[in-house]
């Protein structure tokens, strides 16, 4: 009887940990993300305390698939999500490109939720490729400092480049337009919408070869609650299937739509 009954404590404290792990599965996610990265994520402009965008709607998606609740909070420009992030006051960023130097304090999932086409715009009517930093040089170009491009890229940029960084992407298509710049860098959809916007449309055509293609990730702090291995797991699983099955481009699509709604608004606005 003393033998059986050792072995059924035994049993039972061999138990605990799994019992444990499943009771403390993380049912709720804080996310955040740059305010100022459309068509992805952006602030919006209806509710400011949370974030809208393809990133943000895919991610309901798939933490609905899962069984997890999220809310995408505004937490300040870009740099200060990151560090809510990387302290554990939040839990997870929803659209960081990938990054060395934050693998110390991030769980980076992959693949990326979405990717981004870096392009190179010009005015109708320039006859030089652009198709590679290599062309760019020498030639006077524009880019917002919103933009990201991939760390190779970046140092591309500061090498061999003489660009200006712009406060925003309208300014940056501004100067083409006016011809104090040969071209502008921009993201495909962004460039899209702004050129949109602006009735550019006639005026501006991109070159026919991305330069950059940075990921945007999402990342698990590290002092998180809820990264444990399941919910790592499931989110890279989730990742791969939005991968091979077209939602991203479903979702950007319909966030460039509400995005340029609110440009148009915005601007029409100002000139009331």
């Amino acid at each position: 009887m003393r033998t059986r009954a050792l072995s059924s404590l035994l049993g039972a404290v061999l138990l605990l940990p799994s019992l444990a792990w499943s009771g403390g599965k993380c049912d709720r996610l804080i996310v955040t993300g740059s305010p100022d990265a459309p068509p992805y994520l952006w602030r919006d402009p209806q509710d400011p305390k949370h974030l809208m965008g393809a990133n943000a709607d895919l991610l309901k998606e798939v933490a609905q698939q899962i069984g997890v609740k999220v809310e995408l909070l505004y937490a300040g420009k870009r740099s200060q999500a990151i560090e809510e992030v990387r302290t554990g006051r939040m839990d997870l960023l929803a659209d960081i490109p990938l990054n060395a130097a934050e693998l110390e304090s991030l769980d980076f999932i992959h693949p990326p939720i979405a990717q981004n086409e870096i392009m190179v715009w010009t005015r109708v009517g320039h006859d030089q490729p652009f198709n590679s930093p290599t062309d760019l040089q020498g030639h006077p170009g524009a880019m917002s400092e919103k933009t990201r491009v991939t760390a190779a890229f970046e140092d591309a940029i500061k090498s061999r480049l003489s660009l200006e960084k712009q406060a925003s992407l309208p300014l940056a298509f501004q100067k083409l337009a006016a011809g104090q710049v040969e071209f502008v860098l921009a993201g495909r959809y962004a460039g899209m919408a702004v050129t949109q916007a602006l009735n550019m449309t006639n005026d501006v055509h991109t070159q026919p070869v991305p330069l950059d293609r940075p990921g945007f990730y999402l990342a698990l702090s590290f002092n998180s609650a809820c990264n444990d291995p399941w919910l790592r797991g499931q989110l890279a699983k989730k990742m791969t299937e939005l991968a091979a099955s077209g939602r991203s481009s479903e979702a950007v699509t319909r966030n460039l739509d509400l995005w340029k709604i609110q440009l148009q608004q915005s601007d029409s606005a100002i000139h009331q």
